[in-house]
């Protein structure tokens, strides 16, 4: 039985596209973390010792929202994201926590419409492989547990639409992700107890390097997501609702100059149910998050389906 599932998976992508090429707009391409995907796990617990595989996959059917949060007619984001992942817990604890560490590779694939550089018929490619160097899980009294962790985006995306030339533009079309790396410290809260599981997970999005294009630099902005968890176990059966936010809170700036003014910046908000259910070393859990408030982005709904299975 897996009694928890780690943040892990709560890092990939999501396409947030400006309506010209390089505009000034919230999100250069990829948002790194993939809204909600962090949705239903314990975001402050760690699973025991072991090895853990888990797929999260993720349908977005979105469309783009401008700054006063309306819907601009004709535009169209939907897609396919495959993320694969894997998950050592190790003993022993380190400073009294549990310790993991672990690796996700994502695949995507996009159809856009109305969207700037759109795709058409569809672009598949792997995302910035994220590796994950440390996780530290601390257990408290009263079924408190609180976590921390690092992960790290590198810039190796791909796109069939334009070789395999890491996060470039190409024949209008999209890569499948960013071009440049992303350090990305995460942050749990858990209370576990009576077959409860509330959390809340924030996740900080740190761009390090640009994206190049033509000697243009462009360096994405800094954004804070969250993810919010309340679920009840029922037997094999979990049942609940959870919840995702994003916000950006500095401009993305082309050659140093910053290209959002005040009030300018993305936002999204999203509620939806949660079920799943364990099959003793195997656990399926299917979410549905329908965005409720979202400016400056791309939203609409987004399903998950994620399966774990713990070695």
């Amino acid at each position: 039985m897996i009694k928890y599932v780690s943040a892990l998976s709560g890092t990939a992508a999501l396409l947030v596209l400006a309506t010209t090429p390089l505009a000034a707009h919230a999100e250069a391409l990829w948002d790194p973390y993939l809204r909600g995907a962090e949705v239903g796990n314990p975001s402050g617990a760690l699973p025991p010792p072991g090895v853990y595989a888990f797929l999260d996959n993720y349908v977005p059917v979105y469309t783009y929202f401008d700054s006063s949060g309306h819907k601009v007619p004709g535009t169209q984001l939907n897609g396919l994201i495959e993320v694969p992942g894997v998950l050592w817990v190790i003993e022993p604890h380190i400073l009294g926590a549990s310790y993991a560490l672990g690796i996700v590779q994502p695949f995507d694939y996009t159809v856009s419409a109305g969207l700037s550089h759109s795709v058409g018929g569809g672009n598949l490619g792997t995302y910035n492989t994220i590796l994950v160097p440390a996780e530290l899980s601390w257990a408290l009294p009263h079924g408190l547990f609180i976590s921390t962790g690092l992960k790290v985006h590198l810039p190796d995306s791909s796109s069939t639409l334009n070789g395999l030339e890491t996060g470039k533009l190409a024949n209008g079309g999209l890569p499948s992700g960013n071009g440049h790396a992303t350090m990305q410290p995460d942050f749990g809260l858990s209370l576990l107890t009576g077959g409860w599981n509330i959390s809340v997970g924030v996740h900080i999005t740190l761009p390090i390097t640009d994206d190049v294009w033509n000697n243009v630099h462009y360096h994405s902005g800094d954004e804070i997501a969250l993810d919010y968890t309340v679920t009840k176990r029922l037997g094999a059966w979990t049942l609940g609702v959870g919840g995702e936010q994003e916000n950006q809170f500095t401009p993305d700036t082309i050659n140093g100059q910053s290209q959002i003014g005040v009030g300018r910046s993305n936002a999204n908000f999203g509620l939806g149910p949660i079920v799943g259910y364990d099959f003793k070393n195997f656990d399926v859990q299917a979410m549905w998050i329908h965005n409720i408030v979202t400016r400056n982005d791309v939203a609409g709904d987004f399903f998950n389906i994620r399966l774990t299975h713990a070695f």
